[in-house]
């Protein structure tokens, strides 16, 4: 599958890669913080943004098309930025391509199951708008605002375009299980950074032990004040802490 991606600038690359309902532009205010230093790679994934549709979706096939783009662009020595869904991804191909990568930082996911349907609200406010077959995004807002906080609406019509979600909603909402799911890993033995949002359930203390045990020299950092999305909340801080790591 060839995914549709931005690349920018020269140097060392940074793969960025985003999370669930989300496209190439969530990560864009950490890709333009380091675009002066290194060549800068946003990816679409499979049934998001700009990138192919299919009927399958999980994380090896995930990790295989973001594999696929690097070896069509000749990258090697690669850092890979993902979060949430996309942080899996990352986890995974560090793991299937360890030759090619070089640091990986995940925010505000851990590998493991999460059984907690999260997203319930998201589902019903989206089948809501295909019932009714609303089009427009401001009958969109009215009908999703029932299910969901502006913020997420908001969030969420980022990925509408031209009268149409640009995700492959059927699919995602097939395969979310295989979303929520996770098979573990053998031991990824290089240092990997785990940045969580003190306020989001993602990365809970308890989930401490399988991170440690497959990824044995990882290093978790806690952000005050932020949530699962992070990078949103407080991006000062998260560009520090991966400056840090990278130096």
């Amino acid at each position: 599958m060839k995914l549709n991606y931005k690349i920018s600038s020269n140097g060392q690359p940074i793969i960025f890669l985003h999370g669930l309902f989300g496209n190439l532009d969530n990560l864009a205010i950490l890709a333009r913080e380091f675009a002066p230093y290194y060549q800068t790679i946003q990816i679409d994934l499979r049934n998001h943004g700009l990138s192919p549709w299919a009927d399958d979706m999980d994380y090896q096939l995930m990790a295989h098309d973001v594999l696929a783009l690097i070896n069509q662009l000749g990258l090697k020595d690669i850092i890979l930025v993902g979060h949430s869904m996309g942080g899996k991804v990352a986890m995974q191909l560090a793991k299937e391509a360890e030759n090619l990568i070089a640091q990986v930082i995940i925010l505000d996911i851990a590998p493991v199951t999460y059984y907690d349907d999260s997203h319930s609200k998201v589902f019903k406010a989206i089948n809501a708008g295909l019932a009714v077959q609303a089009h427009d995004k401001a009958a969109l807002n009215s009908i999703m605002s029932q299910y969901l906080n502006e913020a997420t609406v908001q969030f969420l019509l980022k990925s509408y375009k031209s009268n149409k979600w640009l995700f492959n909603f059927k699919a995602i909402e097939q395969h979310y299980t295989d979303i929520r799911s996770w098979k573990e890993i053998t031991p990824y033995r290089q240092p990997v950074l785990f940045i969580k949002g003190a306020q989001s359930d993602y990365i809970i203390e308890g989930y401490y032990s399988d991170i440690l045990m497959q990824f044995p020299y990882a290093k978790i950092e806690g952000i005050e004040g932020a949530g699962h999305n992070v990078h949103f909340d407080k991006p000062k801080q998260v560009i520090t802490l991966i400056k840090n790591w990278l130096t």
